[in-house]
């Protein structure tokens, strides 16, 4: 009978340890959208490196190459297309144009800045001249900067989206466990699902007018226009995959909380929710994507602070930059798209078993 040396059980145990590890690390990873990462490390252990390999070349070499063959395309392609505000711009002109938002942003906080500490210095001035009676505190009221226009749509998706959670979860959950509740609501859902949000824009604007007469509210009636249009459109792909995420709950499961005689609310938190998250999930993340759609063009019809605005007015300048500038804005709005559904793929990660990508 062959011994086995001590020493190379504990350097098995120690690589066993290390692979499950990197295992535990590729949810993450997944999550991140970095899921090349985890064929490398597990190269680097020495897990089987050309099968490793494989795996690197499809989750990273093949989506670097896709991008390099669209960059050359578009390089080689942009100059021979004429509009009129002159040949479509290249990647290297919207580089550029990018990296001068960038600037101008930097420019515009210094002078924020700048602002800020002359009216400290005159206040400070008239204070120590007794006439504190003249102190007063102005708002900047510069031209806002690309990042603060970035951070205006964030804000606002994000309200309109919680709203629409906030509507959609309970009517769903409703629909689910009701069949009265889903006759009700199904017609409803199939008459408005399908409307344009710049169908919803002029109703929601005149409405937000009428009831919110001045803008001294905790929000902007510019806000609240943009916010509730990204929630009449961003609902219904939420309360259809809760609903039917509730109904698809097995039937036994049901009769187990009958016999149990659970209230309502206990059979909800206890049964329903955990049940029922995975499908409320897949649809809180399409309605986000929703959303997002709907903000950007929400913003630009109506005239909204947001990157929306910024297009169109980029649009109506007509610079010999404007077509590079609206092409930055595209590149932003998409990736910032990607961030808010792997935003919701994370916390779907965190409270399911059974998230997918």
């Amino acid at each position: 009978m062959t011994a086995i040396d001590p020493v190379t059980l504990d350097k098995e145990a120690r690589r066993a340890r290390l692979f499950t590890r990197i295992n535990k690390l590729d949810n993450w990873f997944q999550v991140l959208g970095l899921s090349w990462v985890t064929p490398v490390l597990k190269a680097v252990a020495g897990d089987n490196p050309k099968a490793q390999m494989g795996q690197i070349w499809r989750l990273l070499g093949v989506p670097l190459l896709a991008i390099a063959v669209f960059l050359t395309a578009w390089a080689a392609l942009a100059p021979k297309v004429q509009t009129s505000l002159g040949a479509v711009p290249g990647p290297a002109q919207v580089w550029e144009q990018a990296v001068k938002l960038n600037e101008d942003a930097a420019r515009a906080r210094e002078k924020e800045a700048a602002f800020y500490q002359r009216q400290d210095d005159r206040n400070a001035k008239l204070v120590a001249e007794g006439n504190a009676d003249k102190v007063k505190q102005r708002t900047y009221t510069g031209k806002p900067t690309y990042y603060q226009q970035i951070w205006t749509s964030i804000k606002t998706v994000f309200f309109g989206f919680f709203i629409a959670s906030v509507i959609a979860i309970p009517l769903g959950i409703a629909a689910g466990l009701s069949a009265t509740a889903n006759a009700a609501l199904n017609p409803l859902i199939q008459i408005f699902k399908p409307v344009s949000p710049l169908a919803w824009l002029p109703i929601v604007t005149m409405v937000v007018s009428a009831v919110y007469a001045t803008n001294d509210g905790m929000f902007s009636k510019s806000f609240l226009i943009s916010a509730i249009t990204v929630t009449l459109c961003s609902l219904w792909p939420t309360l259809i995959n809760t609903a039917l995420g509730v109904s698809s709950i097995d039937r036994d499961l049901v009769s187990v909380s009958r016999v149990l005689k659970m209230n309502t609310w206990t059979k909800i938190t206890k049964l329903v929710l955990p049940s029922a998250l995975p499908l409320i999930f897949t649809g809180l993340r399409l309605s986000l994507g929703v959303g997002w759609m709907v903000l950007i063009a929400a913003e630009m019809l109506a005239q909204n602070p947001g990157l929306g605005k910024f297009v169109w007015d980029e649009f109506q300048n007509g610079s010999s930059q404007s077509l590079a500038k609206i092409m930055v804005a595209v590149f932003t709005i998409g990736i910032i798209g990607f961030l808010l559904d792997r935003v919701m793929y994370a916390l779907q990660s965190m409270f399911t078993f059974s998230a997918q990508r």
